[in-house]
């Protein structure tokens, strides 16, 4: 047998060192893992052969496979070993432990971290029932070096994260484990911080040397055990002894090599919920002691030098006190008598050590905190609070700024941006949200202290109008502006930025807080007065100043003489190309102070309209969005004359050109033949001329403009909200059955009018897909129907470069304009449709065959139609998005009309996407299924092809989640404990109401819902199991299905259950539906339980009694979260498994007789207790 066992030894020392050689060829490493592998499987002596390799004298990597093999065997085989074998195992690696292992300095961490694994695996299957002594044994180890100390912590530790965090065990055997680590708790705690305490005393005494170093690494391992305790015992251990235990931790925090390891051991346990009563305790860290450890740890950061483990040491500090703010917010003012803190002051003054870090990680990571101190209702009014949000306002000027940039080093920042963001996109993702929550806190910041916030915004935007302009050397742009023009990382820009979000929260908040005469009038006006006096040329501050003239424009509401100056100052800007974003954001003012203040700007009308005049009689002096936008903002103030017939002239006036052009014959050839259409736009055109010589760009522009003008006076032309103001003004028509009255908006005859040709232009570019159309397209422009960059990037969810949206270059390329024109345009028919159901509303549902018209455009060679073009039609029927611009035209459209027109338009749209989606997904599984050498082929393909693929996949995925969309919107879900419960919709439901009353539409919506479980998208999958197939099927379950109907449904849930059940929440949900569907269909389709019985291993037998229980009446029936168990299951041999799971060897613990059951009282209550019934009965009570 020995002989045996050292030729083992032998053949897998070098088998081992093969495999582990980096110059050992594949075929010889993989013969040599077979034959290891294949040894531990089925060799009779593994345990001399694991013992021996483990041995000491043995190479690290020899040993650590000898100790896998004894791992091995107590893994898969301890179940069928004899019991003395059990226990001369067990003896061998508690000896292991003992003896087996070098120095505590020397010896390997996976040598240890195998062996503390050897031990745990051996505690789950015997402690406590058959290894009673195991933690006097562990402490007796301790004795025997800091080695053996450091193994015995490591067990504790995998211990708890078996048996607690990940639960690796049977659920009996896991609750005898923590139950009896729960009862020994006192004792398991006392030890942990005893070896602690020992340790670091030792450490501190010898500082430096071996010793030193080995008290240090057993110290560092505590605190890891202890971070593994602390998540889940009781707190009472945690604060017992006066919080002895977090007073060692603060301690630790000036020792450099456990400061680290013990915040984070710190920030575990102050971050631990709940009862209010429990956490009191952990005030005591207010006291003089702790805090000033913590005060003195968060001090000095600005000196340290920049090494990651101090830095990450910095970022717990900094979540320990966000922890602790946390529990204080939450104690103070609450049930619980806690008073507020003596040392709030130093608690804050930690707090702003990380606000004013040069880390802009830390700074954002204190955000939060500060706004629930200055939100809070008792805490917000203490005085030292109040006093330290004036100190978080100084210190915001300067953390708005944007600097650090990953890429440069102009800034302390820049180095710490280097060990958090991988890119300047990622650092400018990160900012941009940093800055909204500098905001949100500035806000709660100016309700404690207005007048000094103003103060504060006054005094910066006058430092930065008397400041000159410094435009900087950027290198990190590849465009910079034309010469003597600033960038956007320009140093003025970056102040005037800064600046600009600073006085936008303090004045928007200062008008909530400061009413009437506390309002500063004086000051406010005399600052206005100095940014419409400020000049400047360059485009990026300009965009600044028209902010700051936004923030400030309420002011005007006092000083109504200054309104034109404001009007001409926001107008005017610069008419230059080069500023094209400047205009726009002037458009952008001019229509919000338009929106928000129409009837104060009101007696300024004729002013402005006769300036708009003016400038729409030059054509080359506004772009056509300035056009627009400002016919938009004249639209908002003609709202305010609440006169119809005045309204309507105006309109009419207004939109004159407009209407001429648009519905103008020759408008009209051109939009009804695509290939009139594609010449006329120069599509079919060489692309090499330049925009100057673009003689078919002002065809476009007209094009575009006519829409964009349409589009601005439906969203915009409304009725008097008030009822009485629209009877007077002459808006109400009538009122519906109901007793709803019904408007006429001004506009209605214009923009019917106009709708012919933008059906008739829908139809034209749903034909311009076509291949004969797109053969027509010339070679520039192939891609001309591709997304644009940006959409792409929207798509796939890549973030766009934050620094070239400011330094884009004006000029685009022909296929780039190209490509906006024919996106915008599309998009904007749509938007004008959706808008028109919501503006018009009887006006525009009751045009005749609108339903025809609607489907004899839009509907239109969808075939051909790109899902990119048509997410828009599924957009106007089912969502309510203000943002985008899309109304749905379901949502919009009165119960009357639901049969003539909404039957028409979703009965084709359902039976059109049911196909549609059918033959994409089917694509997406081929392609996701390919064998290898496609996926090689793939893999060295070019690098454009795959990106196609994979936005063509994505846009696959988002058109069917917006088509279920149309179902699950309206549904009403109701949130069970473990699961969620589709119910019936209300009557108002549209759904319910139309059009699901018939029924061949309502077959069509069953039939999608059911095959998308099938469909590889796991959010698809979780939200129609949840939320649709039931709701749906449910209303039918009563009704004549076929028998095949029936089986399909079930069918089609265990088709989902088989590809993504490995997905746990998919899992659940398509289950329960599984169960509904059996249950409710089962009692009259017997041919379900041939489905069932089809089902890989299941269980006949409980099939019968599951039957059994179903079918009869006088069965005893069990609860929900039984039946639900049952019938998993059942069904277990269909749920699939994730790849790693499907080969992986199971691991069987046994469970041992239970420790914990406590025998029921066997008495009789009756002759035992007094129930008081007799004093029911007494004369007393009677006679009351």
């Amino acid at each position: 047998m020995s002989d045996q066992v050292a030729t083992m030894c032998d053949q897998l020392i070098k088998a081992v060192n093969v495999m582990m050689d980096p110059g050992t060829n594949q075929i010889y490493r993989l013969e040599a893992l077979k034959f290891c592998e294949e040894f531990k499987e089925s060799c009779t002596f593994c345990v001399p052969c694991g013992l021996q390799l483990a041995e000491k004298t043995q190479t690290s990597v020899v040993r650590h496979f000898g100790l896998q093999i004894l791992e091995h065997v107590i893994k898969f085989r301890w179940n069928d070993m004899p019991q003395p074998e059990k226990v001369q195992l067990k003896n061998c690696a508690m000896q292991l432990l003992s003896t087996g292992t070098l120095s505590i300095l020397e010896e390997e961490s996976h040598i240890k971290d195998v062996l503390s694994r050897i031990t745990v695996e051996m505690i789950k299957r015997e402690w406590p029932q058959h290894w009673p002594d195991m933690l006097k044994e562990m402490e007796a180890l301790t004795s025997l070096g800091e080695s053996q100390t450091e193994l015995v912590m490591l067990i504790l530790l995998r211990l708890a994260e078996d048996v607690i965090t990940f639960q690796t065990l049977p659920t009996q055997r896991r609750r005898d484990i923590q139950q009896t680590l729960t009862q020994n708790m006192d004792n398991i705690f006392s030890f942990i911080l005893a070896i602690l305490q020992i340790n670091v005393d030792d450490y501190r005494k010898l500082v430096s040397g071996t010793a030193a170093k080995a008290h240090c690494r057993v110290a560092v391992t505590t605190l890891n055990t202890l971070a593994g305790y602390i998540d889940w015992i009781a707190l009472a251990h945690i604060t017992n002894d006066n919080c002895r235990l977090l007073e060692m931790l603060c301690l630790l925090l000036s020792e450099g090599e456990l400061q680290l390891e013990a915040v984070e051991c710190l920030l575990i346990a102050i971050s631990r919920k709940g009862k209010l009563e429990d956490r009191k305790p952990l005030m005591l860290l207010f006291d003089d002691l702790a805090i000033n450890y913590i005060l003195s740890a968060a001090q000095p950061v600005e000196k340290v030098v920049v090494v990651e483990r101090h830095y990450i040491f910095l970022k717990r500090l900094c979540q320990v006190l966000c922890a602790l703010g946390s529990q204080v917010t939450s104690l103070v003012g609450s049930d619980v008598a806690v008073e507020t803190p003596a040392n709030l002051n130093k608690y804050m003054e930690a707090m702003l050590s990380f606000t004013t870090h040069h880390s802009q990680f830390l700074k954002s990571s204190t955000q939060i905190m500060w706004g629930t101190l200055f939100r809070h209702e008792i805490l917000s009014k203490v005085p030292v609070v109040v006093e330290m949000s004036l100190k978080y306002l100084k210190t915001t000027r300067t953390n708005l700024i944007k600097t650090g940039y990953p890429s440069r080093n102009d800034s302390p920042s820049c180095e710490y941006s280097r060990m958090d963001f991988d890119s300047d996109e990622e650092f400018g993702s990160f900012f941009n949200l940093f800055r909204s929550q500098q905001g949100e806190v500035v806000r709660s910041a100016c309700r404690l202290v207005p007048m000094e916030a103003l103060g504060d915004a006054a005094e910066w935007l006058g430092y930065q109008l008397s400041s000159p302009i410094i435009t900087g050397i950027t290198n990190v742009c590849s465009e910079t502006g034309p010469e003597g023009l600033c960038s956007i990382l320009s140093p003025s820009v970056v102040q005037w930025d800064a600046m600009t979000v600073f006085s936008e929260c303090v004045l928007g908040q200062t008008f909530r807080n400061l009413t009437g005469e506390k309002l500063p009038i004086d000051q406010g006006i005399e600052l206005l007065q100095a940014v419409l006096s400020y000049e400047t040329k360059d485009p990026l501050i300009l965009s600044c100043v028209l902010t700051n003239i936004s923030a400030l424009f309420p002011f005007v509401t006092h000083r109504p003489n200054i309104l034109p100056q404001v009007l001409t100052k926001v107008s005017s800007a610069p008419r230059t190309r080069a500023v094209k974003n400047v205009r726009r954001h002037a458009c952008s003012s001019i229509i919000k102070m338009c929106r928000d203040y129409s009837p104060f700007i009101l007696p300024c009308f004729d002013m402005l309209y006769d300036y708009v005049k003016k400038l729409f009689a030059d054509e080359a002096l506004l772009m056509q969005m300035e056009k627009c936008a400002l016919m938009e903002a004249l639209v908002l103030i003609g709202n305010q004359f609440k006169d119809y017939a005045k309204q309507k002239a105006f309109l009419e006036e207004l939109m004159a050109p407009v209407v001429a052009r648009w519905t103008s014959s020759e408008t009209s050839h051109v939009l009804s033949d695509a290939a009139v259409f594609l010449s006329y736009v120069g599509a079919d055109q060489v692309s090499e001329q330049t925009k100057d010589t673009d003689v078919y760009g002002n065809n476009r522009v007209q094009l575009s403009y006519c829409l964009q003008a349409m589009l601005a006076v439906v969203k915009r032309s409304r009725w008097p909200a008030d009822l009485g103001e629209a009877t007077a003004g002459g808006f109400l028509v009538g009122s519906t059955p109901s007793g709803a009255p019904l408007f006429s908006n001004p506009c209605s005859s214009l923009v019917l009018a106009m709708l012919p040709n933008v059906l008739t232009l829908i139809r034209t570019q749903n034909n311009l897909f076509a291949p004969e159309n797109l053969a027509r397209l010339s070679p520039g422009y192939a891609k001309a129907y591709d997304l644009i960059d940006v959409e792409k990037n929207c798509v796939l969810g890549l973030p766009h470069p934050l620094i070239d949206i400011y330094d884009t270059p004006v000029y685009k390329g022909n296929l780039e304009r190209m490509q906006g024109f024919f996106c915008t345009l599309y998009d904007n028919c749509y938007h004008i449709l959706g808008n028109a159901g919501h503006s018009l509303t009887r006006d525009f549902y009751t045009i005749d065959g609108l339903a025809e018209k609607l489907v004899g455009s839009a509907f239109v060679s969808l075939d051909h139609v790109p899902d990119h073009r048509f997410r828009p039609i599924i957009h106007i029927l089912t969502f309510q998005w203000h943002d985008f611009g899309f109304l749905p035209l379901v949502l919009s459209c009165p119960q009357e009309y639901y049969e003539s027109l909404l039957c028409p338009l979703v009965g084709p749209l359902f039976t059109y996407m049911l196909q549609r989606l059918n033959v994409k997904w089917q694509i997406i599984n081929q392609r996701s299924s390919s064998n290898g050498d496609e996926e090689e082929e793939e893999a060295v393909s070019e690098e454009s092809q795959v990106t196609q693929e994979m936005l063509e996949e994505q846009l696959v995925r988002l058109v069917t989640r917006e088509v279920l969309d149309l179902l699950s919107k309206y549904i009403k879900v109701e949130t069970c404990l473990d699961h969620v419960i589709c119910v019936p919709m209300s009557t108002w439901s549209l759904l319910t109401s139309f059009p699901l009353a018939l029924k061949d539409i309502y077959m069509n919506l069953l039939t999608i819902s059911f095959v998308a479980l099938s469909w590889k998208d796991t959010n698809i999958c979780h939200r129609t199991a949840s939320m649709i197939c039931w709701n749906l099927l449910r209303q039918v379950v009563g009704g004549n299905l076929l028998p095949d109907a029936a089986t399909w449904f079930l069918i089609s849930t265990l088709k989902g259950l088989q590809l993504h059940g490995q997905h746990e929440v998919c899992c659940a949900t398509l289950t329960l539906l599984a169960m509904l569907i059996y249950e409710n269909l089962r009692p009259r389709y017997a041919e379900l339980r041939a489905v069932m019985s089809q089902i890989p291993d299941i269980n006949m037998e409980a099939l019968d009694q599951y039957d059994h229980r179903l079918l009869d009446p006088k069965a005893q029936k069990f609860g929900d979260k039984k039946r639900k168990d049952q019938f998993k299951k059942l069904i277990a041999g269909t749920i699939g498994k994730a790849l790693c799971e499907q080969f992986r060897k199971e691991v069987h613990i046994r469970n041992l007789p239970s420790l914990f059951k406590k025998p029921k009282p066997e008495r009789d209550l009756l002759a035992t207790e007094a129930l008081g019934l007799e004093a029911l009965f007494s004369p007393q009570r009677a006679s009351v």
